[in-house]
């Protein structure tokens, strides 16, 4: 906040970039400091990208040069390269790209690991460190995603559907009549308008549907994992759901710091 007193130790800059929204984080040590939730802009430039972080950083009383570390996880590829290109430039430090390459301490046992997205595999790596056993990861952003990660620590693989704004704005665009609604509670599953029985629609329809593909991905993992909710819009949904044990919007910068510490 304004006014705050300066933070001068070294921070580390924990950066997760998705279709939609963007989450920064500036960890000291162990401790999340301040974060941070933006639209993405594809193409935003590294020098752009460095004013956002630095206006950010002088809200919260950090100073720009203060962070001498940092790592980024991206499902946009272009933004990965300018944030690397950004830290380099601004902040003298070669940051850390989740890839294939990294070590995450936790075996990819899907077909096709190169194919899977860095986020799901920081969202699994922080979920087992939470849990310390099965644990299923459902993730409510550009789409919703569904990881599960086994007792032994190994990420087997999970699920993807069509996001929460994808469908609202698919509903407004292809029919003629219904229009474009705010995400928010329904009193009641019987909606007295059209924006109610949308709202109604959403809400419960994405409710139902975590449950229960997350009841499936349980029993396929032998029954007893725990499940954790991360993401944008989570929080309009997860209160009409069963099948959630916690919700944890940090869940990604804390399993971007787990993969930072791992790689030091």
């Amino acid at each position: 906040m304004l006014g705050r007193t300066p933070i001068l130790c070294a921070m580390l800059l924990a950066v997760d970039v998705g279709n939609t929204h963007t989450q920064i984080g500036c960890f000291s040590g162990s401790e999340l400091r301040e974060s941070w939730r933006m639209a993405t802009e594809p193409s935003a430039t590294a020098d752009e990208l460095a004013l956002m972080v630095s206006g950010l950083g002088r809200l919260s009383s950090m100073e720009f040069d203060g962070i001498d570390e940092a790592i980024v996880s991206s499902v946009v590829p272009r933004l990965a390269s300018q944030y690397a290109l950004m830290c380099q430039r601004y902040l003298n430090v070669e940051a850390l790209t989740v890839g294939p390459l990294i070590r995450t301490a936790m075996p990819i046992l899907t077909e096709s690991p190169h194919e899977l997205g860095a986020d799901r595999i920081v969202n699994a790596v922080a979920a087992h460190q939470r849990f310390a056993g099965p644990c299923v990861v459902v993730d409510f952003g550009t789409a919703i995603t569904y990881d599960a990660v086994s007792a032994a620590g190994e990420y087997m693989g999970g699920a993807i559907a069509p996001g929460i704004e994808i469908s609202i704005e698919a509903l407004a665009s292809r029919t003629a009549k219904l229009p474009k609604v705010d995400l928010s509670a329904p009193a009641t599953a019987i909606g007295r308008s059209t924006q109610q029985s949308i709202q109604a629609g959403i809400v419960y329809g994405f409710a139902g549907q975590v449950d229960g593909i997350v009841r499936r991905i349980v029993a396929a993992l032998g029954g007893g994992a725990s499940v954790v909710a991360t993401g944008g819009g989570a929080a309009e949904i997860v209160p009409f759901c069963e099948s959630i044990d916690e919700l944890d919007e940090l869940l990604t910068l804390k399993g971007l710091l787990l993969i930072h510490q791992r790689n030091r």
